[in-house]
């Protein structure tokens, strides 16, 4: 294993977003006394931790789980395997968790532990509102108290059905740091980026185009339903579909709007549509709108790069480092101050797959030698 990959499986324990594939590869390599050394350097470094670590005993470590595993009454080997696994992951995250607290009030240490704030996803049904909490699964209401949906954890699914009468309207807001899917009355579903709003009828019309407002960004997979084509609308762009899978990033403080198609046909105008101002895409290609302008331009691009989102990845290619610290703020719900404006202009290429924000942060500082300090949610680059 290579010194890189140790580290950010490391910091995956400590920040408990480790795999069941990286539990048993971290698992394996601790065995080595070697690794113990690289294991306790990386932790004092990197997190402020320096006494408390030379109780760390992995030979005593592992002679407590084998004993906790005897214990149990598993008939499968396998069974038995995947529990070592799951009792190292809890042991080291709470052995790093003690040592994080026993050293939290230590003034001489450099607190490089990120804390990032924790905001409600929002929705407004009508004047009333509502916060979800993404591990809950329960029946969606209107004022009435007539079911429209049901959430389902990290996904609101609203009743299959068309209104014959006005149409009600909801609005979900996706904070900083979250993610969420919406399934709309049609069967189209929405994956919902962090800083995004859509508002949406809770039924679409029946003798009417299917419409939604979006502000922020989301993919789009739409039901095909050649009798109500559906809409996205934006400040700054709308897009018109029958069935395909695209993504929209239209967030207010971009100075413009992207829609990247996948699957499918869609056209894009501005305005009001005419047979004149449509723009047409094909899968692959990506349409853009500058704010105040009313061109819309084209490009093939490879579409994985602006819908790795849904998936967990951040893709950076070609961006400079201010657009990727204001993606990053979105994604991980914390605030970066830089002060270095010369590095705010420099490209860079990147990709992270679900990876804690220390481990985007370090390898930043590795790659490129960017320092920077921490506060709690806030990260200052020098």
């Amino acid at each position: 294993m290579t010194v890189k990959k140790s580290e950010r499986l490391i910091v995956k324990f400590i920040t408990n977003q480790a795999s069941q594939e990286e539990i048993e590869q971290l698992t394996e390599w601790l065995k080595e006394e070697e690794n113990q050394i690289v294991f306790k350097d990386f932790i004092k470094t990197n997190y402020a931790i320096d006494s408390a670590l030379n109780t760390f005993d992995s030979t005593e470590v592992r002679k407590q789980l084998s004993v906790r595993i005897a214990k149990e009454n598993n008939v499968f080997y396998k069974r038995r395997f995947s529990s070592y696994y799951k009792y190292a992951a809890i042991l080291i995250v709470a052995l790093g968790g003690f040592y994080f607290y026993k050293n939290s009030n230590n003034s001489h240490s450099k607190q490089n532990v990120i804390i990032p704030r924790e905001d409600e996803i929002v929705l407004q049904l009508g004047n009333e509102s509502q916060n979800l909490n993404a591990n809950d699964a329960r029946n969606i209401t209107d004022k009435y108290g007539n079911v429209i949906g049901r959430q389902e954890k990290g996904k609101l699914v609203y009743t299959k059905a068309y209104s014959e009468g006005a149409l009600v309207y909801n609005t979900i807001k996706i904070p900083y740091g979250k993610k969420f899917e919406v399934q709309l009355s049609d069967g189209t579903l929405v994956h919902l980026n962090a800083g995004t709003s859509l508002r949406y009828p809770v039924q679409f019309g029946k003798n009417q185009n299917r419409q939604v407002y979006l502000l922020g960004e989301a993919f789009f997979e739409v039901e095909k339903d050649k009798e109500h084509p559906f809409n996205v609308n934006t400040q700054n762009i709308n897009v018109e579909v029958l069935g395909t899978k695209f993504d929209v990033d239209t967030y207010s403080e971009n100075s413009n709007s992207d829609v990247v198609l996948v699957e499918g046909k869609v056209s894009l105008y501005k305005g009001q549509k005419t047979k004149e101002n449509q723009v047409y895409l094909k899968p692959g290609e990506k349409g853009s709108s500058e704010k105040g302008q009313s061109k819309i331009t084209t490009e093939q691009v490879n579409t994985e790069y602006y819908t790795a989102w849904v998936q967990g990845s951040l893709v950076f290619k070609n961006a400079s480092f201010d657009e990727i610290i204001k993606k990053l703020e979105r994604r991980y719900n914390v605030t970066f101050i830089n002060r270095n404006k010369t590095l705010g202009r420099e490209i860079f290429n990147a990709r992270f797959d679900n990876e804690p924000i220390e481990v985007v942060l370090k390898y930043f500082s590795d790659s490129y030698a960017i320092d920077y300090d921490i506060d709690r949610d806030k990260i200052t680059i020098k």
